[in-house]
């Protein structure tokens, strides 16, 4: 196990690398830092001084060797548009995005394994049909255009939900979080629904779809003529082995939850590290969206060694040896 462990951990410090290369070289054409941060009336030496102060005159690998280099030590440089440290003004907003993350998470999961698990026993019925139709609203609107209509029947027509903002927070061991208020929670609920509506739909259409291929094996049947009763194979035996492709999914879905949590940010004006990446690259700020690159990188890299580790808890017939 050991050493699994080790061999996924230097296949993640690999992708870490090429992903903070390739946003590297992706960012060098995205526009001209130095000219928002002097504006259009300095001179050519100003912005030469600027440029050489900040390295942006040195080969692009020389620029990514050194920030990658730092970023190994926890030091993402500063940033561009508000001079601050990056991890510090990255960790001012994370709470705020794993928090988002984490209810839409519970929302996508719990619902999106219960209504899977219901349409695929209940195949036949009227309401299992009606929820396999309604999904579809799901996996077919794009997010912004679900969080926008979220905001005109709650927000604006029925006014039950805020439209905008985090609410109040509190403090949690130095972190503020809105989760643990009323009014913060309130303000959670649309954009939580928003984010999690795409994972919910596509998780309960993969336990469905899963659980009736078990469902049809001969292993299933032969339990069945041993006259075991219809709940211990539906729980017992076939959504046990339904378990390990859906957490892959599952795992994987979380990741994008964080990662694709820009847009939801932006509908609702969430202050998260979404909406801080889109400032971001308004403002050409390059070491804050090659840190949070990266950051979605080190999610996506953790949740993944997570979802393999998980596969052997389930199933012990998988060995490491063969991964």
């Amino acid at each position: 196990m050991l050493a699994f462990i080790i061999r996924r951990l230097a296949q993640a410090l690999l992708v870490l690398m090429a992903v903070g290369f390739v946003s590297f070289a992706m960012f060098k054409f995205m526009g001209d830092p130095v000219e928002n941060m002097l504006g259009q009336e300095a001179t050519v030496a100003d912005r030469a001084a600027l440029e050489e102060r900040l390295g942006l005159n040195d080969p692009i690998i020389v620029q990514y060797v050194r920030f990658f280099g730092r970023a190994l030590s926890g030091d993402f440089g500063v940033s561009y548009r508000v001079g601050l440290p990056v991890g510090e003004v990255i960790m001012e907003r994370l709470p705020a995005t794993l928090e988002l993350a984490f209810l839409s998470g519970v929302i996508a999961i719990s619902l999106g394994f219960t209504l899977g698990v219901y349409t695929a026993i209940k195949r036949d019925g009227y309401i299992a049909n009606f929820i396999m139709t309604t999904s579809l609203i799901g996996v077919s609107l794009p997010t912004f255009l679900i969080g926008v209509f979220l905001i005109w029947l709650f927000a604006v027509n029925l006014g039950w939900l805020p439209s905008f903002g985090r609410g109040d927070t509190r403090s949690f061991f130095g972190v503020d979080l809105a989760i643990l208020t009323v009014d913060g929670l309130k303000s959670m609920i649309l954009p939580a629904i928003t984010l999690g509506l795409y994972q919910m739909t596509l998780i309960m259409r993969l336990v469905r779809s899963e659980m009736l291929e078990v469902l049809r094996t001969d292993y299933i049947r032969f339990a069945r003529a041993r006259g075991l009763s219809q709940k211990t194979i539906n729980f017992g035996h076939a959504m046990k082995n339904t378990l390990v492709p859906v957490i892959t999914v599952t795992g994987l879905q979380f990741g994008s939850i964080v990662a694709f949590a820009i847009i939801t940010e932006s509908v609702f004006q969430w202050p998260g590290v979404g909406l801080l990446f889109i400032n971001a690259v308004n403002f050409v700020d390059i070491p804050v969206m090659s840190a949070y690159l990266l950051l979605v990188a080190v999610i996506f890299v953790t949740i993944n060694l997570i979802v393999d580790l998980l596969y052997f808890t389930i199933d012990p017939r998988l060995s490491v040896s063969n991964n």
